[in-house]
């Protein structure tokens, strides 16, 4: 039986409400796995309505800012938005999603606010959802948390910057060396130790490249030897040339060095430190050091020269003064006295030395009087016309206005004689020799004890030094002139002199173009009055005071006391202090003058006059020694009104300052 057209339509309804019935069913196990898949997934995921109100949010959102889902439900997201957050990422919205034509999604960052107060980073991806007309009825986003990962990022910047601040500050840049492919990679700081950008070549030869020429043949060694063959760590320091400015500098560099199966070296990493300061400071220190061992040697040998000038002088005292009482015995046609004239010469000649090995010593008494340099040098000029010689041309060029000096006016003489014979000595036949004065003041950065100064200049046109006769030049018998020329001790005495009057001395010499050397003497701004002239009269040398001579080398008592009693004199000879005391509280008349040894055992001459003055008021002294004691005088200068005769002394000496010292005690 044929079917009805209605059956067929109700078979036909059937079979598609069974259809969509199943489609149905599979929607909505397909809705429940999506949102059991939203529910559980660890990103916030939310829905709102066009102007933000929260229709939906995960389960997630408990974790992610510790509210329930049903307390987030209906609140505006804006509420759940840092300060300034929601504005910026209304902004966004507004230029993206909701722009003409609208982007499919916009990604943002979010700085949530938890519940508990603190701060979530999110980032964020926002969609919209449009009806049929295009216009925006809802938004959808999923925010992930990146807080704890963006610590992370900032943890690893600030590590980052502290390594790259603190290789700056070290002046230490990293490298990372592929020998295989053969380049390398550099750290910012290594590219401005290098002076190099970043298109530098960065391969092995770019490397030699940079190492200065000098030290590349020592740098492929060590690498060859001590690196690959020792297989040690690199750790060398050697020079660069900077290719910004062509400077050359000094690197250590350390370095870790990888090998393979076959010993080949195939990478390293490693470190390279700028050291130049380091480097010059060290080279400095050892200057330094070296001065100071300079310096220590010279006051050793100071104190060894004054010891033994001292006894020296007292040897001389006794050859010079018995050989000057045996010519006045004897006739000028007596066949003994051109040998006494002999003894006397080399006793004189030994005297300088010694008086030369004082000088050095700063222990040469000296009594310093405020002269013009000016005119004491410019008396000397004919003297040393003499002693230079016709071959040379001396020029004298004072500089006018010239500020006072207080110094001993016989030292400078035997300054300004050494240093001329020594130039005199260094020009082979003709030359010229100039002596130039002038003001100079010293700042700190010299180095020096600042100041005002007057310079004496003595230049010549000679042969000149090198650096290894300079480093000597001042050391007591050192010589660069031929056996017999000379005794070494020239410009030491110059040296001794100049510091013993608190001056310094600088020397520019330069091998076949001759010497200058420049003396600096402090500016005297005291009030004293010049020095005396020296052509004055000169004093009476026989008296018939009575003097009492104080000496503990019986050999120089007995001599003393012969000179002044062949000098008309009344001696009382006492070999102690002890002594002397005991003859003056015996001796009925006055005594006029002491004359004392300044060191001696029991007591100093300084306080043996003190002694007997108390005895003998009115008495004068005169201090006698072989080199000078701080009992009579401040390194090595005679304080006013002390008089003095250094040993070894001639009759006429003695006899003058003895007149001087009894004429002193006279005048008071």
């Amino acid at each position: 039986m044929p079917q009805d057209d209605s059956d067929t339509s109700i078979g036909a309804l059937a079979s598609a409400l069974e259809r969509a019935h199943a489609q149905i069913a599979e929607l909505t196990r397909s809705v429940g796995t999506y949102r059991s898949l939203v529910e559980n997934v660890r990103d916030l995921v939310w829905r709102t309505d066009a102007n933000g109100r929260v229709l939906y949010v995960n389960a997630h959102v408990e974790e992610f800012l510790g509210y329930t889902p049903a307390e987030a439900l209906g609140v505006a997201v804006d509420v759940y938005f840092a300060a300034d957050c929601a504005l910026r990422v209304r902004q966004g919205l507004l230029a993206s999603v909701f722009a003409t034509p609208p982007a499919p999604w916009f990604d943002t960052e979010i700085e949530y606010r938890h519940k508990d107060g603190r701060q979530v980073l999110a980032e964020a991806r926002i969609s919209a959802e449009r009806d049929g007309a295009g216009h925006v009825v809802a938004l959808h986003g999923v925010s992930r948390d990146v807080s704890a990962h963006r610590r992370v990022e900032q943890a690893l910047r600030h590590r980052e910057f502290f390594l790259e601040e603190s290789q700056r500050a070290a002046a230490i840049g990293s490298y990372r060396t592929d020998f295989v492919a053969g380049v390398w990679e550099s750290s910012d700081v290594l590219d401005q130790i290098f002076g190099i950008d970043a298109g530098y070549a960065r391969t092995v030869a770019g490397w030699l490249d940079i190492v200065h020429p000098d030290d590349r043949a020592a740098m492929g060694a060590y690498l060859q030897t001590e690196v690959i063959e020792k297989r040690r760590p690199f750790d060398h320091e050697y020079r660069i040339v900077r290719k910004t400015d062509l400077a050359s500098r000094w690197v250590h560099g350390r370095g870790k060095v990888a090998f393979d199966d076959r010993g080949k070296v195939v990478a390293m990493v490693g470190t390279i430190q700028d050291v130049t300061e380091r480097r010059l400071a060290g080279e400095e220190r050892a200057r330094l050091e070296a001065q100071l061992q300079q310096s220590q040697k010279m006051d050793s040998v100071g104190r060894l020269a004054g010891g033994v000038a001292h006894d020296f002088n007292n040897m001389l005292a006794v050859i010079l003064g018995h050989t000057e009482l045996a010519i006045e015995q004897l006739d000028t046609a007596h066949p003994l006295r051109a040998d006494l004239e002999e003894i006397r010469s080399a006793a004189q000649r030994s005297a300088e030395l010694t008086r030369q090995l004082l000088a050095f010593a700063r222990k040469q008494t000296i009594a310093p009087a405020v002269i013009d340099l000016n005119e004491a040098l410019g008396g000397m000029v004919k003297m040393l016309h003499r002693l230079i010689g016709e071959d040379i041309r001396l020029v004298w060029r004072p500089t006018a206005g010239l500020w006072p000096v207080k110094v001993d006016r016989s030292q400078l003489d035997q300054v300004l004689a050494n240093l001329c014979v020594n130039a005199r000595d260094a020009i082979a036949g003709v030359g010229n020799l100039t002596i130039e004065t002038a003001n100079t003041t010293i700042g700190e950065e010299a180095g020096l004890a600042p100041g005002a100064y007057v310079r004496i200049s003595v230049t010549d046109d000679g042969s000149g030094m090198d650096d290894e006769t300079m480093s000597h030049l001042f050391e007591p018998f050192f010589t660069s002139k031929a056996v017999g020329k000379g005794t070494g001790l020239g410009l030491a005495t110059v040296y001794g002199i100049v510091r013993q009057n608190d001056g310094f001395i600088d020397v520019t010499s330069t091998p076949g173009q001759g010497t200058t050397f420049t003396l600096h003497l402090p500016r005297h701004l005291g009030a004293d009055e010049p020095a005396p002239s020296p052509d004055g009269r000169p004093p009476a040398k026989r008296g018939r005071e009575t003097i009492l001579v104080v000496e503990d080398e019986a050999a120089i008592l007995r001599l003393t006391k012969r000179m002044l009693e062949g000098l008309g004199y009344t001696v009382l000879a006492a070999n102690t202090p002890g002594e002397s005391l005991r003859l003056a509280r015996e001796h009925a008349h006055p005594i006029d003058l002491l004359v004392t040894d300044v060191v001696m055992p029991e007591m100093n001459g300084r306080d043996l006059a003190r002694a007997l003055t108390s005895l003998h008021p009115g008495l004068g002294s005169l201090f006698m020694s072989g080199y000078t004691a701080n009992v009579i005088e401040q390194h090595g200068v005679l304080a006013a009104g002390v008089h003095f005769v250094q040993k070894p002394f001639s009759k006429q000496e003695l006899a003058a300052r003895v007149r001087e010292a009894l004429d002193a005690r006279a005048s008071v």
